[in-house]
């Protein structure tokens, strides 16, 4: 087994793949709890929106599969 399946591990055939799209969350609202960071992160987007620019680093830690994964 090589390294990168570890890491990304692939998907098995299409509808686990749609499965695993509908469980995640689309946008902050959708997220439960953490109220807190929502907030903050909602401040750093929409700030970045408005600049015109991409959204400053932002390192986030859980663990695997928790919601940092998705993109805004």
């Amino acid at each position: 087994m090589g390294d990168e399946n570890l890491m990304r591990p692939a998907v098995q055939d299409l509808e686990e793949e749609i499965q695993e799209n509908t469980l995640r969350p689309q946008n902050l609202e959708e997220y439960i709890g953490q109220t807190k960071v929502k907030e903050n992160m909602k401040i750093y987007i929409e700030a970045a929106k408005k600049r015109g620019e991409a959204l400053d680093h932002v390192l986030l830690y859980g663990p695997p599969r928790a919601w940092k994964n998705n993109s805004f």
